[in-house]
């Protein structure tokens, strides 16, 4: 009879725990995969108010809006900005939960470096399609897409660089580290280096739980319900392959992402590279807060590794002015590039 009992008490409780296990890696894999955007018009407005977005200019400004087939099966929106006579373009990749309107700040401040800019929503946000955020597993291969399209228009002979802000930098780091380092040179702002680390130390701070079995089990139903795992979303292993110049920027005040994780991808870059701790500044707020610092960081990223990859001579409008630079070559870094197919889907 105390057997009986035992076996009945011991499958209950087996059930309720299973039972437990599985409401939590639902409810946790959703708030991941669906996690709360920004309000397009809210975004807008905060821009607009902070007069980080400038609605004369961008009205005035020549401009084609592009809708950019995805390898994954929706429409990538973007905008392409044009206010210069250049074939050299950025590509800006926003954070989550945002949109393409908060990344036109960069737009202004490309203009002023001799660059026009294409900002594009990502996966699930603003004007895009997809159904789920998936922090650069997914994304990495739209970006693949955006950059070849953007090479399609302004020719293989332009100089191409990418930005990204938060998810957008992982998402850019995972595009030239797993798929093709296509850019000529990527700026990544506040970027995580471990999104399994990352996902545990929000853990930490918002809830009591102490262990990594709810990592674990999140990881197992993301697997089941998305396709990937927390593993594939790693771009300190990315970066290694990526053999052009990066210039890495974060807060010392971010305590979202925190800032040793940008000085764990400078670390693990090989080749040229660059990185800038601010002091002011949360999280993605360097620009916000820096401006002026921020753009005197970015143009001697430029200067002295990408215009002196050659010999050419590049003149770059800045603040008014012509400011002319002879392009030195460079040794060319020893670190492969992986190229894998825009179609792959699963990374081991």
């Amino acid at each position: 009879m105390k057997r009986k009992n035992f076996l009945w008490a011991s499958s209950i409780i087996t059930t309720i725990l299973s039972t437990g296990a599985a409401i939590f890696g639902y409810v946790v894999t959703n708030q991941l995969m669906y996690i709360k955007k920004k309000d397009v018009d809210f975004v807008y407005d905060r821009e607009l108010k902070a007069q980080r977005f400038d609605q004369n200019w961008f009205n005035q400004c020549p401009k084609e809006e592009l809708s950019i087939d995805s390898p994954n099966g929706y429409p990538i929106k973007g905008i392409f900005l044009k206010p210069l006579k250049t074939k050299n373009t950025i590509i800006i990749c926003h954070g989550v939960t945002e949109n393409k309107i908060s990344m036109v700040k960069y737009a202004r401040m490309f203009e002023r470096l001799g660059f026009n800019t294409f900002v594009f929503d990502h996966r699930r946000h603003g004007d895009s399609g997809g159904k789920t955020t998936s922090y650069g597993y997914y994304e990495k291969f739209d970006v693949a897409a955006v950059v070849q399209t953007v090479k399609s228009i302004v020719g293989e002979d332009a100089l191409i660089g990418i930005q990204g802000e938060s998810m957008g930098a992982a998402s850019m780091l995972l595009y030239a580290g797993l798929i093709e380092d296509g850019a000529d040179f990527y700026i990544a702002d506040c970027g995580f280096s471990n999104f399994s680390e990352l996902i545990s130390q929000i853990m930490l701070k918002t809830t009591y739980l102490r262990t990594k079995i709810p990592i674990h089990l999140a990881n197992i139903f993301l697997r089941i319900r998305d396709g990937y795992t927390f593993k594939s979303v790693t771009p300190k292993e990315a970066v290694k392959n990526i053999s052009s110049p990066v210039l890495f920027i974060h807060s010392l005040g971010d305590d979202f992402i925190l800032p040793y994780m940008t000085e764990e991808l400078y670390e693990e870059k090989e080749g040229p590279k660059m990185i800038k701790l601010f002091e002011k500044g949360g999280h993605a707020e360097s620009f916000n807060e820096n401006q002026q610092e921020y753009e005197k960081t970015v143009l001697e990223f430029i200067e002295n590794h990408v215009y002196k990859k050659s010999g050419e001579m590049v003149v770059t409008p800045l603040h008014g002015m012509e400011r002319r630079y002879t392009k030195i070559p460079l040794e060319e870094p020893e670190t492969p590039t992986i190229k894998l197919p825009l179609d792959e889907k699963e990374i081991s």
